[in-house]
């Protein structure tokens, strides 16, 4: 099962605490591989992350948080705050943390008084403690009024079968969450539903609105947004339902030009997304529409087209645009010019803010992805292929023509093509695109990559000699 797909019945774990105590260390720890980017730079995590861990036989649902800090509700960290807040609220249990070698700081004595207030079972991580010194400095936490603090070194996994255990003791009862669960699979089955979700991305440079976006189809603030650029560093997959089934949904860091990546951490949230992209079937690159298309939307459609993912483009902002007409025709003109082998491009314009136009973008990414899949049948390929070689001869190469016999379809996801003939390994670009335009109008396959491969079948008498 993807970590990202988890069943709802799973108790929830919830790692808090202020910023750089080690809370990602200890979250890719317990889910058993490296997850959630780690920096030595405080306030790394800014949305929820969340990733499936086997604890002591118990399956549970953990959530990684931005740091609680202090912050008036309409900055940055206010928002953070508030993401991290909502996520204890729906917590089983909560893993605070503290830094051990710092000992309890301020900010932790007022967070573990408003942790007391909300009513959770809190098991207090005494973080850090490499060593007996940090140990006995551990003890100080006894001082929070959350119970004995559990001495662990996450970067160093000292302590943390210990800590495992103490998570299962203090998990409710399995069969209290089973009760639920068996309530949604007697609700739910449906015979017809595919066996994974759909793996969806959600690329673009930098505040092009992406996180928005996927608050605004989640129906709830769970990713950070807001006028900074760059606020997503980690790349968050969450799930949602449409009509026909469960989607699996990526919201990246936005991708900016080789040349402007500097900091260790920002070329960290680069790599995350360019994988996620490649691990998705269907990617929505989104723009902002009242900037148009710059060379690096070009680039990631590109990236897009070179792993042969489904594509929609999404132009937000568009509540923005004046002149609505022109400048979908200058985006949709110059995406077609610079990407004539992702032509058809499916194109959805909406407000991720207000909401406007956001219910056409999951039906087009739908529609993509059933183009993504799309198969002919040998028989059809072929009289199409022998039509267009009528109306287009294959030409000449080196002074002998291409002996062209016939067309399979070799796989789907994307549309993939092999072309078998004598000398068909020399088939010209020109030619090879001539086939390829044709197989995207007359299967109806628009936007999506298209490969043709080539296999040539040798001439038996072409070395022997008279």
């Amino acid at each position: 099962m993807d970590d990202h797909d988890l069943p709802r019945d799973l108790p929830v774990v919830v790692i808090a605490g202020r910023p750089n105590v080690g809370k990602s260390t200890l979250f890719n720890r317990l889910v058993g591989r490296r997850q959630a980017i780690v920096s030595d730079m405080p306030g790394v995590t800014r949305d929820r992350k969340e990733g499936e861990a086997l604890l002591r036989g118990r399956r549970v649902r953990l959530i990684d948080t931005a740091g609680l800090e202090e912050a008036a509700p309409d900055t940055l960290f206010g928002r953070m705050r508030a993401s991290s807040e909502h996520a204890v609220g729906m917590a089983d249990l909560v893993l605070f943390c503290i830094d051990a070698r710092a000992g309890v700081t301020p900010a932790d004595a007022h967070f573990s008084a408003w942790l007391r207030k909300q009513n959770k079972p809190v098991l207090l991580i005494a973080n850090k403690a490499e060593g007996a010194a940090a140990t006995a400095e551990a003890l100080e936490a006894f001082s929070l009024g959350l119970g004995t603090p559990l001495a662990l070194s996450a970067e160093h996994g000292e302590g943390i079968a210990h800590l495992m255990g103490e998570i299962a003791d203090r998990l409710p009862p399995a069969e209290v969450r089973r009760v639920h669960a068996d309530a949604d699979e007697q609700s739910g089955e449906d015979e017809g539903r595919p066996a994974g979700p759909l793996r969806l991305a959600i690329v673009g440079r930098p505040n092009a609105g992406k996180s928005t976006l996927l608050n605004c189809l989640l129906g709830e603030e769970r990713m950070i947004t807001g006028p900074e650029p760059g606020l997503t560093r980690d790349s968050i997959a969450v799930m949602l339902h449409d009509e026909h089934g469960p989607i699996q949904v990526v919201d990246t860091a936005g991708l900016r030009r080789k040349a402007r990546i500097e900091a260790h951490l920002e070329k960290v949230s680069t790599s995350a997304s360019i994988e996620a992209l490649k691990m998705a079937e269907v990617v929505v690159l989104t723009l902002d529409a009242t900037l148009g298309v710059h060379e690096q939307d070009l680039q990631i459609a590109r990236l897009i087209e070179r792993e042969g993912r489904a594509c929609v483009l999404a132009l937000n902002k568009w509540d923005a645009v004046e002149d609505r007409t022109a400048t979908r025709k200058a985006i949709s003109d110059r995406i077609e010019t610079s990407m004539a082998q992702m032509r058809g491009l499916p194109v959805v314009t909406f407000s991720a803010l207000t909401g406007a136009g956001i219910n056409k973008l999951l039906p087009a990414v739908r529609h993509a992805h059933e183009v993504w899949n799309s198969r002919v049948t040998t028989g059809e390929l072929n009289r199409w292929f022998e039509e267009a070689m009528e109306r287009h001869a294959p030409p000449l190469v080196n002074g002998k023509r291409l002996k062209l016999r016939y067309m399979t379809q070799a796989k789907a996801r994307p549309p993939t093509f092999i072309l078998f003939g004598t000398r068909a390994e020399m088939l010209p670009e020109a030619y090879s695109r001539y086939l390829v335009n044709g197989l995207r109008e007359t299967f109806h396959l628009p936007g999506t990559p298209i490969r043709l491969q080539t296999r040539g079948t040798k001439n038996p008498y072409a070395e022997k000699k008279s």
